[in-house]
C-alpha cells in the first residue's frame, strides 16, 4: 500500500506562519513529484507549489511568501508558508506522483488538511 497523509493545518491570524506536512509512505521505489493544491469554498482547486526534478514553481498568488522543502530521506515535503492572508483559506492537499517497488505508477492524493486565515 503506498498513500500521502498532510498535515500541519490550523487556525491562524493574517502575518502569521504554518508549516505543512505531506508525508509519502508505502513500497515506494521512486517519487517523481510532489506538490500542494489548495482548494477554496466555492472555486476550483488551483495548484499551490509542486516540486519535481527540475526545481519548484509557485503560484504567483504565493511567491515570496511560501516556500516548498523536502526531505527525501522521509519522502517528505514541507509547505513553509508566512504572512498568511485571509485568502489563503482553503483545504490543502498534497499531490504525489510515484512508482512502487513493482514498478506501478500511481498519482496520489492526501486527504486535505484545513488552513483557516482570520482574526
Amino acid at each position: 500500500q503506498v498513500q500521502v497523509v498532510e498535515s500541519g493545518g490550523g487556525l491562524v491570524q493574517p502575518g502569521w506562519s504554518l508549516r505543512l506536512s505531506c508525508a509519502a509512505s508505502g513500497s515506494i521505489r521512486r517519487i517523481h513529484a510532489m506538490g500542494w493544491y489548495r482548494q477554496a469554498p466555492g472555486k476550483q482547486r488551483e495548484l499551490v507549489a509542486a516540486l519535481t526534478s527540475g526545481g519548484t514553481n509557485y503560484a504567483d498568488s504565493v511567491k515570496g511568501r511560501f516556500t516548498l522543502s523536502r526531505d527525501n530521506a522521509r519522502n517528505t515535503v514541507y509547505l513553509q508558508m508566512n504572512s498568511l492572508k485571509p485568502e489563503d483559506t482553503a483545504v490543502y492537499y498534497c499531490n504525489a506522483d510515484l512508482s512502487s517497488i513493482d514498478y506501478v505508477s500511481y498519482n496520489l492524493w492526501g486527504q486535505g488538511t484545513q488552513v483557516t486565515v482570520s482574526s
